[in-house]
């Protein structure tokens, strides 16, 4: 009986393995031919326009984490939960702080939603503030974005917080002033969309862990179509002030392709007002 039914086994294992032959060349057929977009009018550069988004947990914790109650566990069940989730850093998987911004990250988790007015802009998460969420940290918010390309600009409309930045192509020049967002001045090679982002304030984080960067930072993105829905997405960080070396995420954005895609309004300074200034409120608990 054990012979009949093993003998049984390894027939269709072999019928199964006879159809995947003859299956996979029809599969794989191409997919080792570089992808060529379609072109943006009028130029021979990737035509990039649409809604896109990341998917994952790269905006919980950009390095390796496990599943985490939240800040409210009795307050607010699975609603506040973090989710399990893998390094989005290339090669390394944890950024190279240097020691004191080891303890610094820490000090800024364990703070993430301490609220102080009168340090408004420099202790917790800005992004529960409603803050503007910086580069590269818009990118993977789970929220989409929309590119609106043309020759000698792009501009990238966020959905958090009706962020937005406009990436020079022609003319580059220095950031004037510090931004949220930085200053954004692009070029291509290739197919591949490169943008140096310089000329931050410092006050943005890399996720809601507290992992951070100073003013010093330099970012370059590289943003290279993949097939008809799919973006690759790269950023190197450099900031000498905060960080021992050079170091890269990398990520999949993902096209928007329901019919009725579109961005959706997010405001959320009155949101946030009692969470800000309640602590100024008359008789408010400490």
């Amino acid at each position: 009986m054990l012979q009949r039914v093993g003998r049984s086994f390894l027939a269709v294992a072999l019928v199964v393995a006879a159809v995947a032959a003859t299956l996979w060349p029809a599969e794989t057929a191409g997919q080792d031919e570089a992808y060529r977009a379609p072109r943006l009018a009028g130029t021979d550069h990737p035509d990039l326009n649409g809604i896109w988004q990341a998917m994952g947990t790269a905006h919980w914790n950009v390095e390796d984490h496990s599943v985490d109650a939240g800040p409210f566990p009795r307050l607010l069940g699975t609603w506040g939960v973090q989710p399990a989730g893998r390094s989005v850093i290339v090669g390394r998987g944890r950024i190279p702080y240097q020691d004191w911004a080891l303890e610094q990250r820490r000090e800024n988790y364990e703070t993430r939603l301490t609220m102080n007015p009168d340090e408004l802009s420099t202790q917790g998460d800005p992004e529960a503030k409603c803050m503007m969420p910086g580069i590269p940290r818009a990118t993977y918010l789970p929220f989409p974005f929309q590119i609106i390309q043309i020759p000698s600009k792009i501009l990238v409309a966020y959905q958090f917080n009706v962020a937005k930045r406009t990436i020079h192509m022609e003319n580059h020049l220095e950031a004037p002033i510090d931004f949220w967002m930085g200053w954004s001045n692009g070029h291509w090679e290739g197919d591949t969309l490169v943008v140096e982002v310089t000329g931050f304030n410092g006050l943005t984080w890399l996720d809601r862990s507290g992992n951070f960067h100073s003013a010093a930072l330099r970012v370059v993105e590289r943003i290279t179509p993949m097939g008809p829905n799919h973006l690759m997405y790269e950023a190197t960080l450099e900031d000498p002030d905060v960080y021992t070396e050079p170091w890269t995420i990398r990520m999949p954005l993902y096209r928007r392709i329901e019919e009725n895609a579109q961005l959706l309004e997010f405001r959320c300074v009155d949101i946030v007002e009692e969470f800000i200034y309640g602590s100024l409120v008359k008789g408010a608990q400490p």
